[in-house]
């Protein structure tokens, strides 16, 4: 096996912390067998375990089986001599009881080591072949519409919830129609890299757009109606957002902006927050938003529209989102996050705007559902040209520009076409109440897909590069390749949405800010201890020659 590319500090260390983890995992496994053996043969036994004169156990003093057939009362007087230790010492003395407790936890850790080194042995050895993209538009648009025909006739849904401002069904923007607008995005943003359609290039910028403005528009609503700024929320948001890309960055030696959305998304959601949390107790006042808004488009005029203060206010930052295309090593570092976050500077404001009259506009649409059925009728044919009409403009004087031209509108004009699929898909109450699951269960692991793409479905095969190429499992088979490669593809991001929220629930607790700040140093402490013995590992042998 052929490893691409140097071994860094950084990927010894996550192997030097993952073998320990996968062995507690195993030895916890073991335990658990061995108890729950143990409590089977008792329940199977003549005799009881434990005799008391009433024939009843009381909770505090119930037995519980321990290795070697022992018996240890599970009362607070019986506990283990290990249990005033902290959680990291109890694992390296392989405490049983804490072994047993933390046993989901260390099979989710493991399980996560192990698909991180799928995707290195994907992209980084000569392991599985590689092969080139092909675009052809008719199997493109095949593959797509097919997709949208299986998704009708199988997950097609009819939803009634109620609106939390109203009371009432008028579901606009409702969740599920949102996730169903991002699955059916990502498929097409995916269908883009995987073969080459360059063509739609300008509809991935729309669709990208679109992602950012959820970002706005998610984030005000919760922070707005929730009021909660709270460590652990904040902490639970850079979670979910950097959790795996964090990991791919170690493993893979790339570079943080390669996965250039999760940046983007948690800068707009670190200026969402602090646009609110400011102040946060004048946010009930109209005034207040309207002034926290104007100064969000001052920022971004000031950063993005200024010369020099962009490059001024990153470049203390470059050595986290500097980036370097190995195909074009001339460019400065941070010119990837500059193109990449200028061109959807704005929409995250207008996500906001949208979030902060979503109740305004949902009393609006109550009003029209409850007028006479031809009034109610022409009001919404009216919209639905109108922003037919909009549509069509756009298109043919800003969407059909090459892309260079393209780009330089997008930053102003990326609002119109999201305004108009805003309002054709809630023009009629039936019609936004309707929504395909397939496509919103595909919207809920956009980022996992996305990341997960740069390694396991396509392949860079060196460290920052661009994914070129495609990951061949049957080699000279391209179609039954892209099914079998996507069937693995799309199950490892699911299990990676899974295991990012059961570790985030290990990690990040919900309430107990004392107990997060402690895991922070400690995830710090071990992983600093780990780094310095993995760079000496890497030293020595270079020093012996």
């Amino acid at each position: 096996m052929t490893i691409v590319g140097p071994i860094t500090p950084g990927q010894v260390s996550f192997f030097l912390g993952l073998f320990p983890v996968i062995s507690a995992w195993i030895y916890a496994e073991y335990l658990e067998y061995k108890k729950n053996s143990l409590a089977s043969k008792a329940r199977h036994s003549d005799v009881g375990l434990v005799e008391i004169g009433n024939g009843t156990v009381k909770e505090d003093d119930r037995a519980v089986l321990l290795e070697g057939g022992s018996l240890q009362s599970a009362s607070p007087k019986a506990r283990s001599p290990t249990s005033s230790l902290s959680p990291i010492f109890k694992f390296l003395m392989m405490d049983e009881t804490f072994l047993i407790e933390n046993r989901l936890t260390l099979r989710a850790i493991s399980e996560f080591g192990v698909l991180l080194a799928y995707y290195y042995i994907c992209d980084r050895t000569d392991v599985f072949a590689s092969s080139k993209k092909n675009y052809n538009r008719d199997l493109f648009l095949f593959l797509y519409f097919l997709l949208i025909i299986v998704s009708a006739i199988t997950s097609f849904k009819i939803h009634h919830d109620k609106s939390p401002f109203s009371g009432k069904s008028i579901l606009y923007l409702n969740r599920h129609q949102t996730e169903e607008w991002k699955g059916w995005m990502q498929v097409l943003f995916l269908m883009y890299h995987y073969f080459a359609a360059t063509e739609i290039y300008n509809a991935i910028r729309i669709f990208i757009a679109a992602y950012v403005w959820m970002t706005g528009f998610g984030n005000f609503s919760y922070y707005y109606v929730r009021k909660d700024f709270s460590l652990a929320r904040f902490a639970q948001m850079m979670w979910r957002l950097n959790f795996v890309v964090f990991f791919c960055c170690v493993v893979l030696n790339n570079s943080y902006t390669l996965y250039y959305i999760c940046p983007m998304h948690t800068l707009f959601t670190l200026m969402v927050y602090g646009a609110l949390g400011i102040l946060n107790k004048y946010n009930e006042k109209g005034s207040v938003i309207a002034l926290k808004i104007a100064a969000c488009f001052l920022v971004v005029i000031l950063v993005w529209e200024v010369p020099g203060v962009f490059e001024l206010l990153w470049s203390p930052f470059t050595f986290f989102l500097g980036y370097t295309d190995p195909a074009k090593p001339n460019l400065p570092r941070l010119h990837e996050w500059h193109f990449r976050s200028g061109l959807d500077r704005y929409i995250w404001i207008i996500g906001m705007i949208y979030a902060y009259y979503h109740p305004t506009v949902e009393r609006w649409m109550e009003k029209i559902e409850e007028t006479e059925v031809k009034r109610r009728v022409s009001i919404k044919m009216a919209v639905a040209i109108i922003a037919l009409t909009v549509g069509f403009f756009w298109f043919e004087y800003i969407y059909k520009l090459d892309k260079i031209s393209y780009n330089k509108y997008h930053p102003y004009t990326s609002w119109i076409p999201i305004t108009v699929y805003i309002c054709l898909r809630n023009v009629t109450q039936s019609f936004r109440s309707y929504s395909l699951t397939l496509f919103a269960w595909l919207g809920k692991i956009t980022l996992e897909t996305y990341i997960s793409q740069f390694h396991i479905w396509l392949r860079s095969a060196v460290p920052d590069g661009q994914p070129k190429l495609l990951l061949s499992l049957i080699p000279d088979y391209p179609m039954l390749n892209f099914m079998l490669t996507t069937s693995i593809y799309v199950a490892i991001s699911y299990r990676l949405f899974d295991l990012t929220n059961v570790l985030k629930s290990a990690f990040v607790p919900t309430k107990d800010d004392k107990r997060l700040m402690q895991n922070l140093i400690t995830a710090i402490v071990i992983s600093s201890i780990l780094y310095m013995l993995s760079f000496v590992f890497l030293r020595v042998p270079q020093m012996l020659v």
